[in-house]
């Protein structure tokens, strides 16, 4: 089961004004299961978002990409059960198909349709049965059926991830809803995983890309729970403009700096939930690097330890055999490196400095500390100011089992 993630209700996710989302049963990959979701939005929504940086992208985001490029954007479409990866040609058509299926139900432009797919790679994409199940979807289209479609995307995930949060800017309720899948094939660049949020918030378009890339490199690009990056990522976010009549179009304002620290929470829950549910995972790990020269130094730390299959089956062990950890530190690529002048601690317990063991350190107490269900690893590099968290779990047999019968 997911580590420590409460259950989701749907009474907790709130509408967004000029967002509907519908859900059908297309028979994608498995028949009786919610695999297509249809979000319809209100003329003069702005979309912005960012996509994953896999060179063997797949078909829908290369065609999501021309779209968001070209039209103002009416409505998403995603389907599950099929990533449309690996697909050459047939794959754009595919996606393409799609847009023009939708576009056609709404009365819009194909190229105002943004596509999705999440699932088994290098498979033809059955679009028929998608192009089938979208007048089902389009029927079902709700304001309030925020829960619906975060089922709707999930694949391997257990349970589905969902937030809502409200913030008030210049006398206004400002809301903001967002949900996302993800479970396995994770890491940045971006994290593989979906992920769509929408506020009612009035935004110009320039801003909107700004505060949706930094909410990605502050969330979604901070997690990993195997280190591989998907063909399909994609985090979007939505502005509907119906809380208010002023726009906001500086970023040096109050109010862009509320916003996007409100958005950038949304995001990093979701991102949480995922490394919480990721594949297999029975530990939630956060690991924080302080006192870099810079952050970029702070990340390849911070990734070493957090990609490091010994490590992560360290953890799931409860198996205080901190030496590995000591290990990815000294890969990460930093070359001036001072391993005397690190401190490495788990959540308050110090266990090495002066490059070695702490004096003062006793297994038991590390014991005590790889026995909990969240830890912290904190490592110091006595180097600067800077700082970097990222979000991880463990390797547990069942990360294996879930991805060797993953398309059984």
């Amino acid at each position: 089961m997911p580590v420590n993630l409460p259950a989701l209700l749907p009474e907790q996710l709130l509408p967004i004004d000029g967002v509907t989302l519908g859900i059908a049963e297309a028979g994608i990959k498995k028949p009786d299961r919610k695999d297509l979701l249809v979000m319809v939005l209100d003329e003069g929504t702005k979309v912005a978002g960012v996509f994953t940086r896999n060179r063997f992208c797949a078909a829908p985001v290369i065609v999501a990409k021309q779209h968001l490029a070209q039209a103002s954007i009416r409505a998403l479409v995603v389907n599950t059960g099929n990533a449309n990866a690996g697909t050459g040609e047939a794959g754009i058509q595919h996606a393409q198909a799609t847009c023009a299926a939708l576009a056609e139900l709404l009365g819009c432009a194909a190229q105002q349709v943004l596509p999705f797919s999440t699932g088994v790679i290098m498979e033809p994409l059955p679009v028929d049965r998608i192009v089938n199940g979208l007048p089902a979807a389009v029927a079902n289209g709700k304001a309030d059926n925020w829960f619906a479609a975060a089922q709707a995307i999930m694949t391997t995930d257990l349970v589905p991830k969902a937030v809502s949060k409200q913030i008030e800017l210049n006398g206004k309720t400002i809301t903001m809803t967002g949900i996302a899948k993800g479970s396995g094939m994770i890491r940045p660049n971006m994290a593989t995983m979906l992920g769509y949020v929408a506020t009612d918030a009035a935004i110009s378009q320039t801003l909107l890309q700004s505060m949706v890339q930094y909410a990605a490199d502050h969330s979604f690009n901070r997690i990993t729970v195997d280190g591989d990056t998907s063909t399909n990522d994609a985090f979007m976010l939505l502005a509907t403009g119906k809380a208010g009549p002023a726009e906001i179009t500086r970023q040096e304002s109050a109010e862009f700096g509320q916003l996007q620290e409100a958005i950038t929470a949304v995001a990093a829950e979701l991102a949480r939930m995922i490394v919480r549910d990721g594949e297999g995972a029975t530990k939630f790990i956060t690991v924080q690097v302080e006192a870099g020269k810079n952050p970029d130094e702070c990340t390849k730390v911070a990734y070493a330890i957090a990609h490091s299959p010994l490590v992560k089956t360290a953890f799931f062990a409860s198996d205080p055999n901190l030496g590995r950890i000591l290990a990815a530190i000294g890969y990460a690529d930093i070359d001036d490196l001072d391993v005397n002048g690190i401190q490495l601690y788990l959540d308050d317990v110090l266990v090495a400095e002066q490059g070695g063991r702490a004096s003062d350190y006793r297994e038991e107490e590390g014991q005590r500390v790889m026995n909990q269900s969240e830890i912290t690893v904190r490592v110091v590099l006595n180097r600067g100011t800077a700082t970097t968290t990222v979000w991880t779990c463990d390797f547990s047999y069942d990360y294996v089992k879930i991805n060797a019968s993953y398309r059984s």
